[in-house]
């Protein structure tokens, strides 16, 4: 079978379930080339722009890959910077997803901050819905998870299945730690988000981003006080 041809829902489940086994110890190049071969055309990476480590990695596998970024109307000037540097500098091809209402239009209809009062509402229509949009045209993705980034992502497959949107989904570094991103950004002169510079740790939206304190975890400033840990994305 060739990477333009389809595959049924079971038969990427089996792919899934098989690489996830055989590529846990690799590298995380060798996972992404796999992605790349396996997938060709119907393969992306997403960026939070929070960095912009896997969209490299993966453009040393494939120059040119594709690489997804959901602009929520709400980030940070900041984040939106690094997007358009990372679209100016790098061999990607980056392509921008907005959702189906402005902030506006959201407020109209749902009420201002509506962040505040739902925040699990607010990411389902502005992350959720567009980014299940902007992945219909492919069978895998791939994300910049990593299991110590908090007690939620422990468990993150380096290649697992999607089951919401019937998808393969790649975590190429989700064995990497900080100091390994640091690393690989210091080595490859990777661009970075200047938030990360400033406190945060994480980078979200920034009504629901903090910055956080001395012996939090990464994720610790996303929806801080709000019991929310995950936009929804990722499970």
């Amino acid at each position: 079978m060739t990477t333009t041809e389809h595959r049924t829902a079971s038969a990427l489940q089996e792919l899934a379930k098989r690489a996830g086994r055989e590529l846990e110890d690799a590298p995380a190049l060798e996972i992404l080339r796999w992605g790349v071969e396996t997938f060709g055309a119907r393969f992306c990476v997403t960026s939070s722009m929070e960095d912009a480590v896997v969209a490299h990695l993966a453009a040393r596998v494939r120059p040119g890959v594709d690489v997804v970024f959901l602009d929520t109307g709400y980030h940070f000037p900041e984040t939106i910077g690094t997007r358009d540097a990372v679209g100016a500098v790098m061999d990607v091809n980056l392509i921008t997803l907005t959702p189906r209402q402005t902030v506006a239009e959201q407020d109209a209809e749902h009420g201002p901050r509506l962040h505040d009062r739902d925040p699990d509402l607010c990411c389902a229509l502005r992350k959720v819905a567009p980014l299940e949009a902007g992945l219909a045209g492919y069978d895998a993705w791939a994300t910049g998870l990593r299991r110590d980034e908090s007690p939620t992502r422990a468990g993150t497959p380096v290649v697992g299945w999607d089951a919401r949107r019937g998808k393969v989904k790649l975590s190429p570094i989700a064995r990497w730690t900080q100091e390994d991103v640091d690393a690989y950004v210091t080595e490859h002169g990777v661009l970075t988000n200047p938030l990360l510079m400033d406190g945060y740790a994480s980078v979200g939206c920034a009504p629901c981003t903090r910055r956080v304190r001395a012996g939090e975890d990464a994720r610790a400033g996303r929806w801080a006080g709000r019991g929310k840990t995950e936009c929804g994305l990722h499970g």
